[in-house]
């Protein structure tokens, strides 16, 4: 175990491009920096007849999130502000790593009409459910004529 002052990886801070010198290995995102990789992870479960889709958003509050489906696409989208202005009236931030900015994900549903998709926000999960499309059947002759 490593002491706490190398952070969570010993190389996290070795490998900084401070100078933006190598834009390949600036892989900070201005939302939440080096951990926005672990934002939005998503489980998506099958039942008899749904499409669950479980999706971790912590920190953000109801009206920051937004669901949108077109052309068979169901795109979730959050978008996070900070209020600059305010100041803290009891001394000066040390270490401030809480950003703005806005992250998206996007799954092919099929043809999922809106009203079919229930949503649901509570304790930092959005609870998406839609129903599964019936599968289309194949003809059943397949032989095909040699002309």
């Amino acid at each position: 175990m490593l002491p706490s002052i190398f952070g969570e990886n010993l190389f996290d801070d070795f490998f900084d491009d401070d100078f933006g010198m190598f834009p390949m290995w600036n892989n900070r995102s201005p939302l939440y920096g080096k951990h926005a990789k672990n934002l939005m992870k998503t489980d998506v479960r099958e039942t008899e007849d749904t499409y669950e889709v479980d999706i971790d958003l912590p920190g953000f509050k109801k009206d920051e999130i937004n669901v949108d489906l077109k052309d068979g696409y169901l795109t979730i989208s959050a978008a996070k502000g900070l209020d600059k202005d305010e100041t803290d009236k009891k001394g000066k931030y040390i270490r401030q790593e809480r950003y703005a900015g806005a992250c998206s994900r996007s799954f092919y549903v099929g043809d999922v009409e809106p009203k079919d998709v229930s949503a649901k926000y509570e304790d930092g999960i959005l609870k998406l459910s839609m129903p599964k499309q019936a599968k289309k059947e194949l003809p059943k002759q397949s032989t095909i004529a040699i002309g």
